[in-house]
């Protein structure tokens, strides 16, 4: 593949909007997910990255003024509430699905703020250790797509860095990648003549199977979500994503700038899972975390009570809710005070971008410690465990059978010969509360089975 050449720069020192008559898209018509054959990690950049430092000091200016607001973006396909199937996912393979359905189980991938500004061996880290998790004796447990949790281009979504921050980091990963818009996707920096959101569209929200030129000569094509917010619908599992929008914090996923359109798909959304009966796991995703320890980014109260207004007025709340944005590993458990049910609440934004420790100065936190404590009308929230050490990026594993809801967290630096994971959380799906996780059997039993007879204990 011929090597590009530099982005021009634009005013304040970042690179130049896209050329106005870029390569075509190429039409294939079916998914296409990973490479033919794997392929060595890269050790620099294809284009050149310059410092962002002076647009942002125009930001934080604007910031101080308050002349920052939220975007509006494009009404997403489909109605009210937006829906995405796997199965549409996989290009209507029903075989698939089938198999999946028959195995018992869902096996798939989140992580967050995996851009990376400083070259790609930070994020290479995570998506080689996510590639393995591909080389499984069952076929069960075998990982069936990604969730990124926003901030997949850094730092504003640039469509001339999707090659280096995603498609390339990403080229070995043999399954369907879909994401949840950060806000360094929707951010647009200053003297940039382009909308919200376009290049974050135009990868993840296309109508068709394509092959953006931001691929640069790969062979994965553009996912086919319906717009920044949506329904995805998987075997055992249903993930409302929900786009927090563009601010550093809060996240807002609804006020006067931007309307309420999530809002109202919530409880579209809600509503239909408790009309369904639905009974499998069920998700909330966004980019903005609702509760963070320590970290340079607080706690998006707002969202969260617009969130919990309509989870009370339906009836019905999630058995999880996955975030990015922080940059570490963060794990809360929410307990309700009016019932008793728990619900875990996770910040996985150590995809690759510039890791972050809790604590700036001082000692980091003891956990588990309680961060809200139970009122009358006020939950209690724990902060259970991290991941903040300087370096450390992750991933998290995610397990749904129709009984339980298994989270689990790997460090990239346990590399390939680990297969246990540093932190992990189940859900009892009918209970709603924590639970221990009802391991498989891969056949170990089997052999201990056989030593007991010849004699062994």
């Amino acid at each position: 593949m011929p090597a590009r050449k530099p982005a021009q720069k634009r005013p304040g020192g970042a690179p130049a909007a896209p050329p106005a008559n870029p390569a075509p898209v190429r039409q294939v018509g079916h998914p296409v997910f990973a490479q033919p054959e794997p392929t060595a990690d890269p050790t620099k950049f294809r284009v050149n990255h310059p410092s962002d430092g002076p647009a942002y000091k125009k930001i934080d200016a604007l910031n101080k003024a308050g002349l920052i607001q939220p975007l509006p973006f494009p009404a997403p396909r489909g109605g009210v509430e937006p829906r995405l199937t796997l199965e549409q996912v996989f290009g209507g393979n029903k075989g698939a699905i089938q198999k999946i359905t028959s195995g018992g189980q869902i096996v798939f991938h989140a992580t967050g703020d995996c851009g990376s500004t400083r070259g790609p061996q930070t994020q290479n880290l995570v998506t080689d250790k996510m590639v393995t998790d591909f080389n499984e004796a069952i076929a069960k447990e075998v990982p069936q797509f990604c969730f990124l949790l926003g901030d997949i281009v850094y730092s504003f979504g640039e469509a001339q860095y999707y090659y280096d921050q995603f498609y390339e980091p990403y080229r070995d990963y043999p399954a369907p990648i879909l994401a949840a818009a950060g806000n360094h996707d929707g951010m647009v920096a200053p003297d940039v003549h382009t909308a919200s959101l376009a290049a974050f569209l135009r990868n993840f929200c296309s109508e068709t199977f394509v092959v953006t030129p931001a691929a640069g000569g790969l062979s994965r094509t553009a996912q086919i979500q319906p717009g920044v917010f949506f329904t995805f619908e998987a075997p055992f599992v249903r993930i409302l994503a929900i786009y927090s929008n563009a601010l550093e914090d809060p996240g807002v996923i609804a006020n006067k700038t931007i309307g309420n359109s999530q809002l109202d798909y919530l409880k579209a959304a809600l509503t239909r899972v408790k009309s369904e009966k639905y009974a499998g796991a069920l998700m909330i995703a966004d980019h903005h975390p609702p509760y963070t320890a320590g970290s340079r980014h607080g706690w998006s109260v707002d969202l969260l009570n617009q969130i919990d207004s309509i989870c009370d007025t339906v009836g019905v709340r999630p058995h999880a809710f996955l975030s990015g944005h922080a940059h570490n590993y963060q794990r809360f458990t929410r307990t309700r005070t009016a019932d008793g049910t728990e619900i875990p609440y996770l910040v996985c934004g150590n995809g690759g971008h510039n890791a972050q420790p809790l604590a700036r100065t001082g000692s980091p936190p003891r956990a588990p410690q309680i961060i809200q404590p139970a009122q009358a009308h006020t939950d209690q929230v724990v902060l259970e465990n991290y991941d903040a050490a300087p370096g450390h990026f992750g991933y998290l594993r995610i397990v749904a059978t129709a009984a339980q809801l298994r989270i689990e967290y790997h460090p990239a630096s346990d590399g390939a010969g680990a297969k246990t994971p540093d932190d992990a959380v189940t859900v009892d799906l009918k209970t709603r509360k924590l639970a221990h996780f009802a391991a498989n059997d891969h056949g170990h039993s089997a052999q201990a089975r056989s030593l007991r007879r010849s004699g062994g204990r």
